[in-house]
C-alpha cells in the first residue's frame, strides 16, 4: 500500500449528479489517485466502464493499485486526448465525465515534485515528468516581460513586475533551483508573511505555465460536444477563479445554444463539515451541464 492519502472532494455530490445510468461508460479526466472513480464504481453495475486519464504516470499506477477493478481502463495522457480515444474505442460519447482540475494531494505533498511552498524540493512542477519544461527552466531562462505576464495572468499577482525583476536579479548570481530559493525571493519582495504565504500566487502561475493548464481547459471545453452523449453530463471541479471563469462562461454559451442545460444554476461548494475534514476542499467549485 502506498503512503499517500487522498480524499476526493465533493465525491458524493458528484456521484449523485453524474451517474445517471448504472450500466454506462464514464470518463474520469483527471484520475489522480482514483478516489472519485473508486466511489463511482461502487455505485455502477458490472457492465459499466470508466475511462481514466492522467498525465502523471506515477499517480496512474497508484490509482490502478488502489481501485483494482477491471471496469477501469486507464490512459497515461491528458484529458484533451479523450475525443481521440473515444474514436479509437468506437464509443460515440460517454454518459458522464468528471474533470477535477485541482492538484492532487500526492503531487502537493511529495517535495520531489516541486509544487509545495512548505516542503523544499527541486523547482519542477510538471504533471507529466516526460515534459521538458519545468518551473526551473522558466525562472532561469524566461525574460522579464514573459515572467511578468504569467505572474499577472495566471497568478493574478499584484506585485508581478517586482517579483519578475527580483527573479532576474537573483539568477544573475546563482541559478534558482529549489522551491525554497523561489520562496525566499518572493518573501523579500513582500517583506512579510501573512496568513496566506506571499509566494502562493507565484507558485500557482508557474504551475499553470509549466502544464499549460488553461490551454488544456479551453481545449476540453471546446471538445465537450465530441465527448458527451445525448442525455449525458459533464462535471467540472475547479480550484481557482481563472478556471472557474472559463467553465462558467462556456457552460453559459452551451446552455444558450439550446442543446445543453445547466444542472446546477448556482455553483456547488463543499459543506463546512467537508472543509473541516479536508482544508484543501475550501476553494473547490463544482459546475455540471447536461446534453439534452
Amino acid at each position: 500500500m502506498n503512503q499517500w492519502t487522498h480524499i476526493p472532494i465533493l465525491a458524493a455530490e458528484i456521484a449523485d449528479l453524474l451517474l445517471t445510468d448504472p450500466d454506462g461508460v464514464y470518463a474520469d479526466g483527471t484520475l489522480g489517485l482514483g478516489g472519485h472513480t473508486e466511489l463511482f464504481l461502487g455505485r455502477l453495475s458490472p457492465k459499466a466502464r470508466i475511462l481514466g486519464f492522467d498525465k502523471d504516470a506515477q499517480a496512474l499506477q497508484m490509482a490502478q493499485e488502489r481501485v483494482n477493478d477491471p471496469r477501469l481502463i486507464t490512459f497515461n495522457e491528458s484529458y484533451v486526448c479523450l475525443p481521440q480515444e473515444l474514436e479509437k474505442l468506437q464509443i460515440p460519447g460517454v454518459k458522464g465525465a468528471l474533470f477535477d482540475l485541482g492538484l492532487s494531494s500526492y503531487q502537493l505533498d511529495n517535495p520531489a515534485r516541486g509544487f509545495s511552498i512548505i516542503n523544499n524540493g527541486p523547482l519542477d512542477m510538471r504533471f507529466d515528468l516526460a515534459s521538458p519544461l519545468t518551473a526551473q527552466v522558466i525562472v532561469n531562462t524566461w525574460g522579464l516581460d514573459d515572467l511578468t505576464r504569467i505572474l499577472t495572468n495566471y497568478g493574478e499577482e499584484r506585485k508581478a513586475s517586482q517579483i519578475a525583476l527580483a527573479i532576474l536579479n537573483a539568477r544573475r548570481s546563482a541559478p534558482i533551483q529549489t522551491t525554497e530559493d523561489l520562496k525566499q525571493i518572493v518573501e523579500r519582495v513582500y517583506g512579510f508573511r501573512g496568513k496566506t504565504h506571499p509566494a502562493t500566487q507565484t507558485f500557482q502561475a508557474l504551475r499553470i505555465a509549466v502544464n499549460d493548464e488553461l490551454g488544456s481547459v479551453e481545449a476540453l471545453l471546446a471538445s465537450l460536444p465530441q465527448i458527451i452523449a445525448r442525455g449525458g453530463r459533464a462535471a467540472v471541479l475547479t480550484f481557482h477563479s481563472l478556471e472557474d471563469r472559463l467553465v462558467k462562461n462556456r457552460f453559459k454559451e452551451l446552455a444558450a445554444q439550446g442543446e445543453w442545460k445547466l444542472v446546477n444554476k448556482k455553483v456547488i461548494v463543499p459543506s463546512y463539515q467537508e472543509i473541516c475534514q479536508n482544508r484543501r476542499a475550501r476553494s473547490a467549485k463544482l459546475r455540471v451541464i447536461e446534453r439534452v
